[in-house]
């Protein structure tokens, strides 16, 4: 009796269904795709005995409650693959149906059975019978075709062609009443996303400091006077640091000082005074209305406004004195204020996210982003995440994408690997990386290997950053211009998302606050500052070249494509991406040294560029408009960091034209 009870509750499902792909820690997080995309779902799908198998993939989009099917194609060692396109924005779910294809089972055999001219009238019996069965599961007309075909199948030893008809044999799957069909255990998902999730090119500007003169508080009527600049470099995202009123107990003064003179604005991620908090808008930068008439002139030049999401107050904001109950009290009754020990920021709380009143305080910053979106904003770079708990995070980027599917979130997560990535499981659509520390050759293709040639690729988008307010690496401090161009091209090729932190890499800002610090002197978190972008010493005229270089070549608005290639100096770094369609081919070769020429064999894998080993083709450097003509895998370069540090080319193929003449494309 007992071991009655342990049986399955079907015991007669005899298909095996295994390693799905894709599928993210067992379907507990989506992956990531485009809205666009061809999404292709592959799996292991298998049996006992030797009967033929039949598979489909179904899925559904948003807000469906029906299944879709498209049939599974046979790879072969077991492996079945479909695809679906992913029309419209939202989580779409998927899995995976398998039977014994009984009818397709009988047919082959039957065929084998004719083929060794053996007698087949009790074959065509069994065939009849499972065309009857199949007929009783389905209606007509379909159901009478079955019927009509069985009848021949018994009364006519001869109709061994009709039996063998590939068109039954299709009709009879389309029909099939799948009986004791296994389905996948998992119901998988996938978020589609909008195409400037997964190709965008963000420029990081303090409103503040965009005033035509120097010394004033710079307004939102000053920033549009930035946008035909912005656009001109060809960005199509621009990123405001938070622009809320800003408090004034503990605020930091220049260069991070803890005394404030009476002129400091103080560090514009120190949220909240008097005069509101995370839903206001800072008094000197204008009103709501001049905010949103911002907005709505950078959609003019084709350019995205994004805000940061800072979950953080000065201890002025509202909620210190509406809500106490959010924020953590230490034994002597002050408020916590922000730590990262040794470092001490006492112009900005944390909120308490243990606090029992965890309900409201979700519910408020849900409020919050809403708020922002009523404004017109669609891209949110968030400050910090993975100082917020997890749940926090999957909760509120799920409650807005469900909503408002085109909201693209940014993850400043500059954590450790596993934290990161969690994050971007959990719903951050692009992420930043450690990019801007990643230097040798070495640590270049290791990194970028692991982000675009693994399962990482399913759910992390990168996004690349030279430098950012915080961020002032060694590199660019030391190696001069150079050092600039270098890192910009690198960041603008390997990733189909990156930014600046504009006006210091436009004129190659290189000046620490101390040795062995990346924090900027003068950083305009605590300063206004007043950019020259006439300088001589910009480098907007390059930005502006590889922007163009993007928008014009496919392959560089996605990653998965990215594969490097030998060169025998360890200076140098070689690599590629293509198209889908492989008909737009990029070489980018850059020489990572700053300060040095230097020269060396580059091994390209023409097979996996669509090139043949014994035809020249032609190399068309896009930063210079120079032309090479190479021959097989082995050619040599030499990038000398004073005039231009890279290559990027185009890949021309020799063409025959029907009067006979050759030429490139």
């Amino acid at each position: 009796m007992e071991s009655a009870q342990r049986m399955p509750a079907e015991g007669r499902q005899r298909v095996a269904i295994a390693r799905v792909a894709p599928e993210l820690d067992c379907g507990r997080f989506p992956v990531k795709r485009i809205v666009g995309d061809e999404f292709i779902v592959e799996a292991d799908i298998f049996a006992d005995g030797h009967d033929e198998l039949a598979a489909v993939l179904r899925y559904r989009g948003p807000g469906e409650t029906g299944w879709r099917e498209v049939p599974m194609t046979f790879l072969g060692n077991d492996r079945w693959r479909a695809s679906f396109c992913l029309t419209e924005l939202g989580l779409w779910d998927y899995t995976v149906l398998a039977w014994i294809d009984r009818f397709a089972t009988w047919q082959r055999d039957l065929r084998k059975r004719v083929e060794a001219g053996q007698d087949v009238r009790v074959d065509l019996l069994i065939g009849a019978e499972l065309l009857e069965s199949i007929a009783s599961a389905t209606t007509d007309p379909d159901a009478s075709f079955f019927r009509d075909v069985a009848a021949r199948l018994r009364s006519d030893p001869d109709a061994v062609e009709l039996a063998l008809d590939p068109e039954l044999a299709a009709r009879a799957r389309a029909c099939d009443p799948r009986v004791f069909a296994s389905e996948y255990p998992r119901v998988l998902r996938v978020m589609v996303d909008r195409e400037r999730a997964r190709f965008s090119t963000w420029y990081e500007l303090f409103p503040r400091s965009c005033a035509p003169e120097p010394g004033r508080h710079g307004t939102f009527r000053d920033c549009e006077a930035w946008l035909p600049h912005i656009a001109e470099l060809g960005f199509d995202v621009l990123y405001l640091p938070p622009i809320h009123p800003i408090g004034r107990t503990h605020r930091k003064g220049k260069n991070n000082s803890l005394v404030a003179g009476p002129d400091d604005p103080g560090s514009p991620w120190a949220i909240g005074s008097e005069e509101g908090g995370h839903d206001a808008i800072h008094p000197q930068l204008g009103t709501l209305e001049d905010f949103r008439r911002f907005v709505a002139r950078g959609r003019d030049f084709g350019i995205e406004v994004a805000l940061d999401l800072a979950f953080q107050c000065s201890p002025d904001h509202p909620y210190v004195r509406e809500h106490p109950e959010w924020f953590r009290r230490r034994p002597d009754g002050t408020i916590q204020y922000a730590e990262n020990p040794p470092k001490k920021y006492q112009d900005i709380y944390p909120f308490d996210f243990e606090s029992p009143a965890w309900r409201e305080l979700w519910l408020e910053l849900l409020r919050i982003v809403r708020f922002w979106i009523e404004q017109g904003i669609r891209i949110f770079r968030v400050d910090n995440p993975h100082t917020k708990p997890f749940a926090f995070w999957e909760w509120l980027i799920a409650e807005i994408k469900r909503d408002y599917p085109e909201t693209i979130f940014l993850s400043e997560a500059f954590t450790r690997p596993k934290v990161m990535y969690h994050l971007a499981k959990l719903g951050f659509t692009q992420s930043y990386t450690y990019f801007a520390w990643r230097n040798t050759k070495a640590e270049l293709e290791a990194y970028f290997t692991e982000l675009t040639q693994t399962e990482v690729r399913e759910f992390f988008r990168p996004n690349l950053w030279p430098n950012t307010p915080d961020i002032l690496t060694e590199y660019l401090q030391t190696g001069g211009r150079p050092a600039f161009l270098i890192r910009l091209i690198l960041a603008a090729t390997l990733g189909a998302s990156y930014g600046i932190y504009g006006p210091p890499y436009e004129l190659c800002e290189a000046t620490p606050l101390a040795p062995g610090s990346e924090e900027y002197l003068n950083s305009e978190k605590y300063e206004i500052r007043h950019w020259q972008l006439d300088s001589p010493h910009s480098i907007a005229p390059v930005i502006a070249r590889v922007n163009r270089i993007r928008r014009e070549n496919p392959a560089l608005q996605q990653d998965w494509t990215l594969r490097f290639h030998p060169v025998d100096n360890d200076e140098l770094i070689a690599y590629s991406k293509t198209s889908p369609d492989r008909q737009n081919v990029i070489v980018t070769v850059v020489n990572l040294d700053p300060h040095h020429r230097h020269g060396g064999w580059v091994t390209l894998d023409l097979a996996a560029l669509g090139l043949e080993a014994d035809t020249p083709y032609q190399l068309h450097d896009l930063l210079t408009g120079e032309r090479y003509l190479w021959h097989g895998a082995r050619n040599y370069v030499e990038l000398d960091p004073h005039v231009m540090p890279a290559h990027i080319f185009v890949v021309r193929r020799r063409v025959r034209s029907e009067q006979d003449f050759e030429y490139y494309q």
